[in-house]
């Protein structure tokens, strides 16, 4: 389902995926199965999302990021592309950030870009994630670290 007041430039949208109102997404993306990209959410081109991810409101993945299977974005996460940004800066290079499968970020976190968060790690509510989260753990906090494992 595409809602009507969304942008959707995209043309390949599985029909199990919802895209809701306000968002716009860029010809370019890859969006799996079954994904749930709620209100106000911006997607650029160079993005990967796979199947059953939910992003919640309010959330720009920008050129670089990958979302694995069974992620979840909670609102407002800010992820980031440029390390060192700059206006009008024509040799910058996009740092890929990749959210491994399974992995949880908690609403409001910002994500530096150039890191991997491992499969099923969680990231808590607001927290400034600057470097590598292994899988299977929970990092919290600004800066982020680590609090404790994930319990099966």
């Amino acid at each position: 389902m595409i809602h009507p007041l969304s942008d959707c430039q995209n043309k390949n949208i599985p029909e199990s995926s919802n895209i809701w109102q306000f968002c716009v997404v860029l010809p370019g993306a890859r969006i799996g199965e079954n994904c749930n990209i709620c209100s106000h959410c911006f997607i650029e081109n160079d993005v990967v999302i796979g199947d059953n991810v939910t992003i919640k409101s309010g959330v720009q993945i920008w050129d670089g990021v990958t979302l694995e299977d069974n992620v979840c974005i909670g609102a407002n996460v800010t992820f980031t592309n440029d390390r060192f940004p700059r206006s009008k800066n024509a040799d910058w290079k996009i740092e890929p950030t990749i959210i491994k499968r399974g992995a949880s970020i908690g609403a409001g976190s910002t994500i530096l870009c150039g890191i991997t968060i491992g499969e099923n790690a969680m990231i808590g509510i607001g927290s400034v994630v600057t470097k590598d989260v292994p899988a299977g753990e929970v990092w919290v906090g600004n800066p982020a670290r680590f609090m404790k494992r994930v319990e099966e």
